[in-house]
């Protein structure tokens, strides 16, 4: 990847997802761990929640429980070392709501940085964004932007708490609605342009005027949807993400944007 971004998200699902639920599974991970089985059950229960898409993930991992943050930091910052070519990683905090998460992740961040480089001898780049999928971060993406270099909207999620759907329930009855004329569209397979829409343009422009220089981007589904790369382009973002196999068909509606309405500098 010499010369190419390297773009790393931050943890982010919820703890759970990684523990085991059945009594086996619980055995094998506390022989694995050397403690007593009740102490692993309890730990595992401790963790579990009743809605855990809102729950501990994101950055609440980085702020609550630190030390997964710190290790992933080290870990990025030595493989950047390690590699032996020009590599200036990029980290991404996931799940952003508030400036002071910011805050309190790039001091850690940060301080991985300097003791890396002191262990090692050895300097390297490296930039820090927010993924901006709540609501609350979009409307306050300037104050976050100070601390951001790149702000990456994540519409998958901002979608799913703008409508207050989730995007693996909505199935069983979109249809029903986009037959009716509720939603013109599933707005998890075409990016609503009017309401989350609407939290894009106000976090690009709030974040632009802290920050003016700030990369911005969407990453999901809606990276890959020709209708929302023409809107994002027409709001000054910087570029898209999208799954792999949605890559031909983003590349060729930006091609086709670029040739039918060419930027002016």
């Amino acid at each position: 990847m010499e010369g190419r971004p390297v773009c790393i998200r931050l943890l982010d699902p919820p703890l759970h997802e990684f523990l085991p639920a059945d009594r086996s599974g619980l055995r094998d991970l506390a022989e694995a761990l050397n403690l007593p089985l009740s102490r692993v059950t309890e730990r595992v229960a401790q963790l579990s929640e009743y809605n855990p898409m809102l729950g501990l993930r994101g950055v609440r991992l980085g702020i609550t429980v630190p030390e997964i943050y710190d290790m992933q930091a080290r870990a990025i910052f030595e493989a950047a070392i390690d590699s032996g070519v020009d590599a200036a990683p990029e980290i991404m905090i996931p799940l952003v709501s508030a400036c002071r998460e910011v805050e309190l992740v790039k001091a850690r961040i940060d301080a991985a940085a300097a003791a890396v480089r002191v262990e090692r001898g050895q300097s390297f780049t490296y930039s820090l964004g927010v993924m901006v999928e709540t609501p609350r971060a979009a409307l306050r993406a300037g104050e976050i932007a100070a601390y951001s270099q790149f702000l990456s909207f994540g519409t998958n999620d901002l979608t799913q708490m703008t409508y207050g759907l989730s995007r693996d329930d909505a199935g069983r009855f979109m249809s029903s609605y986009v037959q009716q004329g509720v939603y013109e569209e599933d707005p998890f397979h075409r990016l609503d342009t009017d309401g989350v829409g609407e939290l894009l343009t106000l976090g690009a422009e709030r974040g632009r005027a802290v920050r003016p220089a700030v990369v911005l981007s969407i990453c999901g589904e809606h990276g890959g949807d020709p209708e929302a790369i023409a809107f994002i382009r027409k709001c000054g973002f910087t570029y898209v993400s999208c799954s792999p196999f949605r890559v031909p068909v983003a590349r060729l509606a930006a091609a086709q944007c670029a040739i039918s309405d060419p930027l002016k500098h």
